[in-house]
């Protein structure tokens, strides 16, 4: 018996230094998020010859790469090539978009073709009114267990670090580019990051957002120049409004051949997955939603 013992005890002991080591190493993680052109594939932007960039650009850039990485001079090199590639891209912009991903934040926009339609839909209408827009997507996590465990940490915490990151780059954009007008846009678990973000960037008048299916126990600390959408028009978002056993239902009809997808977008997400929890341009009342709001906010010079 006292072997039994001495063998569970050993063997929670290992488990618990396991899981020690993981935590360690998702906090001690500190990766770049990655910044890149919709479309591209999840290629960041970057730069390597500053002679184009203003040299008050670089030397702010260079102070925040210093900042947020300290003596980490790969990652400052890094950050700041970026950063300025970003700059450089949007520097003759009216808009700059940036889409953050829900989940674990690595994928690309274009495996989730609801928010692509809708980023395809904002630029449309934006250059409808004679305004240009750059099209960007945040990728916040990496491939990899160290990467997911700090987005863990990160999720569970409010994300202090990520959205101080990207607030920092947005603010970074605002400054250098005085015209220029953002929109933070997420969808799912990405809204958390984007009302973060939002908190920080409060007062400052060049950023909105753009919010759809936040999950039920988040709720937004910030509004102001903010749209956050828990429905599609058709049915209510399973996801936004913690209906669980509308989940549990609608994959079990879908599984069980008892109900058909209704939507005519490519996508059985009606009753897979989260049933209400899809957002697509083509939907009525996604598209009005948001063209009333680009409306309100920026039609006209406003």
């Amino acid at each position: 018996m006292a072997s039994k013992f001495r063998s569970l005890g050993i063997g929670i002991g290992i488990a618990l230094a396991i899981i020690i080591l993981l935590v360690i190493a998702a906090v001690s993680y500190s990766g770049i998020g990655v910044t890149c052109k919709v479309g591209s594939g999840g290629l960041p932007l970057s730069v390597s010859n500053f002679s184009a960039v203003p040299q008050p650009v670089v030397e702010d850039a260079t102070a925040l790469a210093t900042e947020l990485f300290g003596d980490r001079q790969e990652k400052c090199n890094d950050f700041v090539s970026r950063l300025l590639a970003i700059y450089s891209a949007a520097k003759d912009k009216d808009f700059v978009v940036v889409f953050n991903r829900g989940g674990w934040g690595y994928k690309s926009v274009k495996t989730t073709s609801g928010w692509y339609s809708i980023l395809t839909g904002i630029k449309t209408e934006l250059a409808g009114w004679g305004y240009t827009s750059l099209l960007l997507e945040h990728l916040r996590t990496d491939e990899g267990l160290p990467e997911c465990l700090n987005e863990l940490v990160e999720r569970t915490t409010g994300y202090p670090s990520k959205a101080r990151d990207l607030a920092l780059r947005l603010e970074f954009l605002t400054n250098h580019i005085p015209d220029l007008k953002v929109i933070v846009a997420g969808e799912s678990y990405g809204t958390v990051i984007c009302d973060r973000v939002m908190n920080i960037l409060e007062d400052n008048l060049q950023v909105y957002s753009i919010q759809t299916g936040p999950s039920f126990w988040n709720k937004n600390i910030i509004l102001d120049r903010t749209l956050v959408l828990t429905s599609n028009g058709i049915i209510l978002d399973s996801y936004s409004e913690g209906y669980y056993w509308a989940i549990v239902w609608g994959n079990l009809m879908c599984w069980l051949h008892l109900s058909q997808p209704v939507d005519d977008f490519g996508t059985p997400s009606h009753y897979v997955g989260a049933p209400g929890h899809d957002y697509w341009w083509q939907y009525p009342w996604v598209r009005s939603q948001i063209t009333n709001f680009l409306t309100h906010n920026f039609k006209g010079g406003s």
